[in-house]
């Protein structure tokens, strides 16, 4: 037996639809990673981007457990002395509620170039349209 390794000529895409409405931030992130990734497929090869497009919508209707609403800081540097910028949760979901699911996705993906990659193959939307309708996304259930 020969350990089979996909070829990037064979790789199949679909494009997936995940409703984000009432899911606990951290469960959907490490999903929508995985479907990036393509680590649900048979084929899966770490070294190939053989993962689906991955369309996220409702993402103003995330929920986080706990006290992390009140608690959790998003930090950025402008690469200036002194430059380190913080922005609450509360905050960037009012402003910015898809930043929140893609940070979250780019921290459960790998460190390198591919992921760079994989993250271009997110699609966040903050409510329930998005313009993606002629690639004829399927709905995906996540799993728990």
């Amino acid at each position: 037996m020969k350990t089979y390794s996909q070829k990037a000529s064979e790789i199949q895409r679909d494009w997936l639809v995940v409703d984000a409405e009432n899911q606990v931030l951290g469960r959907l992130a490490s999903q929508v990673a995985t479907l990036l990734r393509g680590k649900h497929k048979p084929t899966f090869t770490p070294s190939l981007d053989g993962g689906d497009y991955v369309i996220v919508v409702n993402a103003e209707k995330i929920r986080v457990t706990g006290d992390k609403a009140n608690q959790k800081i998003y930090y950025r540097h402008t690469n200036y002395p002194g430059g380190l910028k913080q922005t609450p949760y509360k905050v960037m979901l009012q402003k910015h509620p898809d930043r929140i699911i893609r940070l979250a996705v780019k921290g459960m993906l790998p460190r390198n170039r591919l992921s760079r990659r994989m993250l271009l193959k997110l699609k966040v939307y903050a409510g329930p349209e998005h313009p993606h309708t002629a690639q004829q996304p399927k709905p995906y259930a996540l799993k728990g």
